[in-house]
């Protein structure tokens, strides 16, 4: 069933979701509770920015399909494990044919966990390094519709952000990347105004208490 809202169906439940999750009931399930809800957990913040990478090339949806293994293969993205990470890690990952089998991703992850122990030395935490990027709210459009999000693929912000970990010596954390790594995080809120998750992602927002 759809709406009069571009972007935006509503399922058999009666609620109106971006359209882009209606795939599969796990797929909805991440869209009414993880995505664009801001996180401010190191793991999952982590855990994103590897799998934004990962799925360069491929839809979101066979991530999340996979994210459990990933998680088992990854030690649960625990940075400080995957920082020591050797190369027999690196053939038994890429032997898993529950993952993507990339070797320059698998390398990359790895890399970028080391990355991670430095900026917590710097920021204190990951968290607190990644929210500095959190555009202003008077930069944002004042309404997200179906035609603004389709021009979102980065953002200055991004842009920003990924210059910044680049130069910090991370790999795989591109503007697209990175826009969407914002996008899940909840540092920026593109669901679809209709949307029935975009006021519970305003709300989380608001109670969020920003790290430091």
């Amino acid at each position: 069933m759809t709406t009069d809202i571009a972007g935006v169906v509503t399922g058999e439940d009666g609620q109106a979701r971006c359209r882009w999750c209606e795939a599969t009931p796990a797929y909805r399930h991440y869209h009414d509770h993880e995505w664009g809800f801001p996180v401010t957990d190191d793991r999952r913040l982590f855990e994103k920015l590897c799998l934004e990478g990962f799925q360069a090339g491929l839809s979101w949806l066979t991530i999340l399909n996979k994210r459990e293994n990933f998680r088992k293969g990854f030690a649960q993205f625990d940075a400080e494990k995957v920082a020591r990470f050797g190369e027999k890690d690196v053939e038994r990952l890429l032997a898993d044919a529950g993952i993507v089998r990339h070797r320059g991703k698998i390398a990359s992850t790895i890399n970028n966990a080391q990355r991670v122990i430095e900026l917590r030395k710097e920021f204190g935490s990951l968290a607190a390094y990644a929210w500095r990027f959190e555009p202003d709210a008077a930069s944002r459009p004042e309404k997200i519709t179906h035609e603004v999000l389709g021009t979102f693929t980065t953002s200055p912000q991004s842009v920003a952000m990924s210059k910044d970990l680049k130069k910090r010596g991370w790999t795989f954390v591109g503007p697209t990347t990175v826009y969407a790594f914002m996008q899940a995080m909840g540092l920026v809120n593109d669901h679809i105004e209709g949307c029935h998750a975009r006021e519970l992602a305003l709300k989380a927002r608001r109670a969020l208490q920003l790290p430091r």
